[in-house]
């Protein structure tokens, strides 16, 4: 018998999906190492870090509400809450 995988929550869009990453509300580098965090599927904790730097996440959106009501997101979210996608190319690499 197949054993059937825990779907979870992601905190920012809401949708189940089988994994989840730990993003900190506050950048380690900004200083929040220990601080706060929110489990995030692995599209959204990449479009934060496309969308925003560590310096603006860690004073505007350094909590979930702040997040879903960023303007910068809105067209992402009602994207992304219709899609059943679980991975999105990263595309913080080298600059070309």
């Amino acid at each position: 018998m197949a054993k059937k995988e825990v779907e979870q929550i992601c905190e920012l869009c809401g949708r189940e999906v089988q994994t989840l990453s730990r993003h900190h509300l506050v950048p380690r580098e900004e200083g929040g190492r220990y601080g706060a965090t929110a489990e995030l599927c692995q599209p959204c904790h990449s479009t934060l870090h496309l969308t925003f730097s560590n310096r603006e996440l860690a004073t505007l959106y350094n909590s979930i509400p702040a997040l879903q009501q960023a303007e910068d997101l809105q067209k992402y979210l009602k994207w992304v809450r219709g899609k059943r996608i679980e991975r999105i190319a990263n595309r913080r690499g080298r600059k070309r």
